[in-house]
């Protein structure tokens, strides 16, 4: 009983059918909900490892059961949606969720992106940690970043952009997210502050800022800095 338990939380009876022997077969214990109503319900008495969430359920929308999971809880959340316009990813990350996945999908990219959203989500009460990527070195206890074994002076603002990547593990960060974490409120919708940060911490960071290999793009959606392992 020490698998990772899943809650998915989808109206649509014929993905359940699906999703449940997908992920039973990988080992994952799976709970189901067809409304957002039992599916909070049960996100608050089960705390599963992980939620898969539509968007389109019959009785609230899932971005107001992802508000709500938010407020309580930092499990990591899937969208699972058949709305696949750009603005609604945008919306759904920036609100909290860990990832994005359009409908259709195959079952090898949804147990990937589990084992990602899964992998990444740091417990609440873990020390600070030393992230890598290659040999890139984040250290957040010492708020220190080093590159082949030396240490690389930031400004604070860069260090701030490096610190609200790591901090996600892998998961990207939106746009209005990193704006709002690293120039406060005032930032958001100035896009052009990350891209002059950015550049100027891939020509520090990367060894070839034109094919970057920490800092990665997610076009039109934000950032996120790949990452090897925690230790």
């Amino acid at each position: 009983m020490n698998q990772p338990l899943i809650l998915i939380i989808e109206d649509e009876e014929a993905l359940r059918r699906f999703l449940v022997p997908t992920l039973s077969g990988q080992g994952y214990q799976v709970l189901c909900a067809a409304t957002a109503t039992e599916g909070l319900a049960m996100a608050r008495s089960h705390n599963p490892d992980l939620v898969l969430l539509d968007l389109g359920l019959p009785d609230l929308d899932g971005m107001a059961v992802l508000a709500d999971l938010r407020g309580w809880s930092q499990k990591p959340v899937v969208i699972l949606s058949a709305r696949n316009q750009e603005r609604h990813k945008i919306q759904a990350l920036d609100q909290g969720a860990d990832d994005y996945l359009a409908k259709p999908f195959g079952a090898g990219e949804l147990l990937a992106r589990i084992r990602v959203a899964l992998r990444h989500r740091l417990p609440a009460d873990a020390p600070e940690p030393v992230l890598h990527s290659g040999s890139l070195q984040v250290d957040l206890a010492r708020r220190e970043v080093h590159q082949d074994g030396q240490l690389v002076k930031l400004t604070i603002l860069e260090y701030r952009l490096v610190e609200a990547l790591a901090r996600r593990n892998g998961k990207v960060a939106t746009h209005t997210q990193l704006l709002t974490e690293v120039w406060g409120p005032g930032g958001k919708g100035n896009t052009h502050y990350l891209r002059i940060y950015m550049a100027m911490l891939r020509k520090k960071l990367e060894a070839d800022p034109t094919r970057p290999r920490h800092f990665m793009t997610e076009p039109n959606v934000g950032y996120r800095l790949e990452l090897d392992g925690t230790h």
